[in-house]
């Protein structure tokens, strides 16, 4: 039996999720959300490092074979790290956008949008550099909000999208760098007139995980638990605007996190 761990610092890693559960329907999944500490992208990294740390060893502990970290700042700050430590394959969600972004741009012009603390790392832009791309980047604070308040196609969102993209170069691709910005994909495609290709990282991610593990399917429905480190309910209330909730939502607080990760006394994965 496969079981595959999938971290985010909220909601916004459920669209990676879905993306995984679409191309690999039947293997477990344990989702963590850690949404008593979110936003990760206004702290600093050496505290994202140990939030990733704690959560990693957690979904290790309950014996996950394979981790996705399905949130672009703990990717840019932390994938390093967890790949040192971790006794299982890890994936992040930036190089699969970046290796899509290169294949799909046309004229070598490549944007990016994403979190404050995604875009100030340069996680994106030194990789896209490295291969020769001209690159622009604009952090998009707000866009976050937007979708969590269900407002991804409306008249406000528009306007936050053309605010944030109105002084952009001559790009013809543009990554969505933040898990939650795949839900303004119509809103953003109004904006640029559809001349403008964009990647989404969690379809990116979820092809490249699928494709490493495709042969480790099993038969029968895979089954999927959330562990949230803040209130169940306001969770899954925000998950709705995401696409819901498929599966057990158990409580997990932080202090308990990090209890069971310090002395390594993870409570087994029900079968």
């Amino acid at each position: 039996m496969s079981t595959i761990g999938v971290f985010d610092s909220g909601v916004g890693g459920l669209t990676v999720l879905q993306a995984l559960r679409r191309r690999l329907p039947n293997n477990d999944f344990i989702y963590l959300g850690d949404t008593a500490r979110v936003p990760y992208g206004r702290k600093p990294p050496e505290m994202v490092v140990q939030f990733a740390e704690e959560i990693a060893g957690f979904l290790c502990g309950l014996g996950v074979e394979r981790l996705v970290v399905a949130c672009n700042t703990a990717s840019a700050v932390a994938l390093r790290r967890l790949e040192e430590i971790c006794p299982v394959p890890v994936w992040g969600v930036i190089d699969p956008g970046v290796s899509a972004a290169t294949q799909a741009t046309r004229s070598g012009q490549v944007g990016v949008i994403g979190t404050k603390a995604t875009i100030a790392s340069g996680a994106y832009q030194r990789r896209l550099e490295a291969v020769g791309l001209r690159v622009w980047a604009r952090a998009c604070p707000m866009l976050v909000h937007a979708v969590e308040e269900g407002l991804a196609d409306s008249e406000e969102a528009e306007l936050l999208v053309r605010h944030y993209l109105e002084d952009r170069p001559n790009i013809d691709t543009l990554i969505l760098g933040c898990t939650h910005y795949p839900l303004l994909r119509a809103t953003i495609e109004r904006v640029t007139g559809g001349d403008v290709t964009l990647v989404d990282s969690a379809e990116a991610t979820a092809d490249v995980v699928s494709r490493a593990i495709d042969g480790a399917q099993r038969s029968g429905a895979g089954a999927v638990i959330h562990y949230v480190t803040g209130d169940a309910a306001a969770f899954t209330h925000t998950a709705r605007v995401i696409g819901g909730v498929a599966g057990e939502i158990r409580l997990l607080p932080v202090t308990e996190l990090r209890a069971l990760t310090m002395v390594n006394e993870v409570p087994p994965l029900p079968r």
